[in-house]
């Protein structure tokens, strides 16, 4: 019953559409999910453990280091180790440096690769620069593969820089630093975009990244990209940071750019804690997208943050469990029942918003407050459909979101049940 609307979000800026592996990034595809592991890539099964792991929580690109020749080597082989699994997610390999001398020397590597990616600031130095970076594009022509251009702040052409700062300081009405360094930033991508160009790349071939950590001054780049070109851009703060920090940069400054219509594919860079989850940095990024309504990946449990009216936890443990069956259940609905990542539930903790609440949800809980009849009424497709009482609110609760979604995603939609008591 409840759906998310987008008209408040600017439509999608044009961007050519590229294709990498079988995902394609801009045109009029939906915004896509990656992410990069933070294993040794020369660490075949380590790497294919982690890699696997993103993929299966909804990465749909993930990138690989490829720092030296045991790396290199290794990526045939973890691309076969991955498909014997059926994991068929498209590998993105991280050059710097000497990504040239590896992909010449290792053409297994550059054929097994889906995509490249390369930092026009560290490709090379001074002379060995340009011819580098020719290098690289030239091999991703032969081998038919697109290249992400990834300018970053922190590896920026110096000389550019120098060159802009210059400028700018002969100027009559010169800029304050930030802007010409984001000019410089923006131009970093644009020249070396170009030069890709005249070395036979093709713009469908190509994705732009400009990436900072500020949000301000990521938010002000891409504004500046947009702008000036039409290419696939893949947004993300380079350096988001540890838990909520990293949390809540990334998604304050990528909401203001999607919200724009800028993007067509997203990183979430989470510091994790040691040994922390890699694949929080995915659902992060599936989070920011769905909760803005540009795409659905699982369903919404809407919950209460309790109050003075909610003394009690059990609204706390059902959303708790939902959320639990949700993720567990998720691999299988998502094969039987198409659409399943649509549904929104609710689970509420008072009469105050609990019933009002629950009727904008497919399918929702209002269980009983501090003081309140020991009573939940559940509403379904906006309609009160029964009362659950008893000692197995929970596990009542969750059968009725089974049969729902067997009901309307299995054979159709499901019609709201007839008002019923289900008592002790």
């Amino acid at each position: 019953m409840s759906t998310s609307t987008t008209d408040q979000i600017a439509p999608r800026r044009p961007a050519t559409a590229v294709r990498v592996g079988g995902v394609v990034i801009g045109g009029d595809a939906p915004v896509v999910v990656q992410s990069m592991t933070n294993t040794d890539t020369a660490d075949i099964a380590g790497t294919v453990a982690q890699v696997a792991a993103l993929a299966r929580a909804g990465s749909e690109l993930v990138r690989i280091t490829v720092d030296r020749d045991e790396a290199a080597k290794a990526v045939p082989h973890i691309r076969d180790r991955l498909r014997a699994q059926g994991v068929a997610v498209p590998l993105v390999g991280d050059f710097h440096y000497i990504g040239h001398k590896l992909l010449a020397e290792n053409p297994a590597t550059a054929e097994a690769l889906d995509k490249y990616r390369i930092n026009p600031g560290n490709v090379g130095f001074k002379a060995k620069r340009d011819r580098q970076f020719g290098d690289i594009i030239e091999l991703a022509v032969r081998y038919a593969k697109p290249v992400r251009i990834g300018v970053n702040w922190g590896s920026l052409d110096q000389e550019l820089l120098t060159h802009l700062m210059d400028e700018n300081a002969k100027s009559a009405a010169p800029k304050d630093a930030r802007a010409v360094m984001h000019e410089a930033i923006v131009q970093s991508a644009l020249i070396s975009a170009a030069r890709a160009e005249e070395l036979g790349l093709a713009a469908d071939r190509i994705v732009i990244s400009a990436k900072v950590s500020a949000v301000q001054d990521l938010v002000s780049v891409y504004r500046l990209l947009a702008g000036r070109c039409g290419y696939a851009l893949h947004l993300g703060l380079t350096e988001a940071g540890m838990g909520s920090k990293g949390i809540v940069a990334s998604t304050a400054a990528m909401s203001v750019l999607l919200q724009q219509g800028i993007g067509d594919t997203i990183r979430v860079s989470l510091t994790p804690e040691p040994g922390g989850d890699r694949t929080l940095e995915v659902k992060v990024a599936q989070e920011i997208l769905q909760t803005m309504g540009l795409r659905s990946f699982v369903p919404i449990v809407a919950a209460c943050p309790g109050c003075g009216r909610t003394t009690s936890t059990v609204f706390q443990e059902l959303a708790r469990d939902v959320e639990t069956m949700i993720r567990e259940r998720m691999p299988e609905w998502r094969k039987s029942y198409p659409g399943v990542e649509t549904l929104n539930l609710a689970v509420m903790g008072c009469i105050v918003n609990g019933p009002g609440e629950s009727k904008h949800a497919d399918v929702g809980i209002s269980l009983p407050g501090t003081g309140e009849q020991p009573a939940a009424p559940v509403f379904i497709d906006g309609q009160k459909a029964m009362t659950l009482r008893g000692p197995n609110i929970a596990a009542d609760f969750k059968d009725i979101v089974e049969d729902y979604i067997q009901r309307r995603y299995g054979r159709g939609t499901a019609p709201a049940s007839e008002t019923r008591d289900v008592a002790e």
